[in-house]
């Protein structure tokens, strides 16, 4: 009976693990603005997509984005927890390098994992302005990866419209 238990609860394990994360969990985001200020919020649980494509990520997260390839368009997208799939699963972090406080630096990895040219649109949203603003993204290389930064702190960017070409 204890080996039936072990195996249900292993298989259990496995399932739940392989979901789809159509949610963050909630957490604290800790952020330094510049020399001596800090940004902090509570990052409620909320949904990775806010739309269709149309991802929010937070500085500090790590995300696996699989997808779903129709002809050369992405059809469909969604955070998972394992890069199970990796030609067809986009791995994106975003982070802060905060060593020296006089030059923080926030950087965007995204690895393109398919045969084409990865485009997306980006907006950010800063401590300074508290406003949505777009900002410029250099397509990613087939099977590559960009590294993306800029001079100062992002709270968060919503990415979308991405396209194959």
């Amino acid at each position: 009976m204890k080996k039936i238990l072990i195996i249900i609860f292993i298989f259990l394990a496995n399932f739940i693990q392989a979901q789809d994360k159509i949610n963050r969990e909630s957490f604290k985001l800790d952020l330094a603005v510049d020399s001596t200020q800090y940004y902090s919020m509570d990052v409620m649980q909320s949904p990775y997509f806010v739309k269709e494509k149309t991802l929010q990520i937070y500085c500090s997260e790590k995300l696996f984005v699989e997808t779903e390839i129709k002809g050369d368009t992405i059809y469909s997208m969604k955070v998972v927890g394992k890069n199970k799939f990796p030609e067809k699963t986009i791995e994106i972090s975003f982070t802060q390098n905060e060593e020296d406080r006089s030059n923080i630096i926030t950087m965007l990895n995204i690895k393109n994992p398919f045969n084409k040219i990865l485009k997306y649109d980006a907006m950010m949203f800063t401590p300074y302005s508290q406003k949505w603003k777009s900002t410029s993204i250099i397509p990613i290389q087939p099977k590559l990866q960009n590294f993306e930064s800029w001079p100062h702190t992002i709270i968060t960017l919503v990415l979308d419209n991405w396209r194959l070409e």
